[in-house]
């Protein structure tokens, strides 16, 4: 850690997403809007599926997962830039800066594995029904989010033995609303170009061959759908290509922002808000509550709070 403790630049400064405050305004309405109804919604699953029985199964089991690492994806910076967006100076420690760094990495990475289990569920269930139960037993089900939050952690580290021992002494200005690799490893006083493009596209190309593996098992699935119709065959359908569309949403950015690092900072600080406020937000949407067994669920919880606070009223 000698590197890290000879660091002579003790913060950074945030630039954010604009300087025109009208701009800042909207941005502050949206993103507080889309955070708080993230937690929300992400909360409610939690809840819904933790106290339903019958959603005790090891597809709602990783969405519930899904969902906790939407809340941490969508907490590890997006607080500090709603509270930063009127701040005249946007600053941030060098320990918050390497802190927001490991948290990406962690829940990104945590979030991929769990993309391929969750399609790797569905796979199951399509393609194999007769032995679903026995694929997709509890023990299996533990083990593939104990190896997403493992790959997760060995994937942050990696970056992160890297960054510690580089040399910052400035500038110290951060072109975005939160640190990630390829805008902090540029302010080092070392050229780290090369072994810095080799260190970033591993992230890119993990996340492109990850994207490829999500994609060949939808392909799987809605060719096994076409060719064995059934009468939820258009609900499997519809399931599977709304899964596809946020799958699309939270890769593209990262494979374009970490395969070609340090191309167009403009262009990676707008897509950056996709895979940090945008997919969280709609992950509980489009994989949970348009799933009518998790509505019913929601609707009986909230319906009996509704009757058990209408008992404790006094009349």
């Amino acid at each position: 850690m000698e590197g890290f403790n000879n660091s002579r630049v003790s913060k950074f400064m945030l630039l954010g997403l604009t300087d025109s405050p009208e701009l800042q305004i909207f941005f502050f309405v949206m993103f507080s809007i889309f955070y708080l109804m993230t937690m929300l919604g992400n909360c409610l699953i939690l809840l819904t599926v933790l106290s339903t029985l019958h959603l005790h199964s090891p597809m709602y089991f990783l969405l519930s997962n899904l969902s906790f690492i939407d809340m941490c994806l969508s907490s590890f910076a997006t607080p500090k830039m709603i509270m930063d967006i009127f701040a005249q100076h946007k600053t941030i420690s060098f320990e918050g800066c390497i802190s927001q760094i490991f948290f990406l990495h962690l829940f990104t990475g945590t979030e991929i594995v769990l993309l391929i289990s969750m399609s790797f569920d569905r796979y199951i269930a399509i393609c194999k029904p007769l032995h679903y139960s026995t694929i997709m037993s509890q023990k299996v089900c533990v083990g593939l989010v104990v190896i997403s939050w493992t790959v997760g952690f060995l994937h942050t580290i990696s970056q992160l033995a890297f960054i510690l021992y580089l040399p910052f002494c400035g500038p110290n200005v951060v072109d975005s609303f939160f640190c990630d690799l390829p805008l902090v490893i540029r302010l080092a006083c070392i050229d780290v170009y090369v072994l810095g493009i080799f260190m970033i596209s591993t992230s890119g190309v993990i996340a492109l061959i990850s994207f490829l593996l999500l994609l060949t098992s939808y392909i799987i699935v809605l060719v096994t759908i076409k060719d064995h119709p059934s009468t939820g065959s258009s609900k499997a359908f519809s399931t599977c290509t709304a899964h596809f569309i946020v799958v699309l949403m939270f890769f593209g950015p990262c494979i374009f922002i970490y395969v070609w690092p340090f191309t167009n900072f403009e262009v990676d600080k707008v897509l950056s808000v996709f895979y940090t406020i945008f997919t969280p937000f709609l992950n509980p949407l489009i994989y949970t509550l348009r799933n009518q067994e998790v509505k019913t669920a929601l609707k009986k919880k909230l319906s009996n709070q509704y009757l058990n606070l209408g008992k404790t009223t006094p009349s």
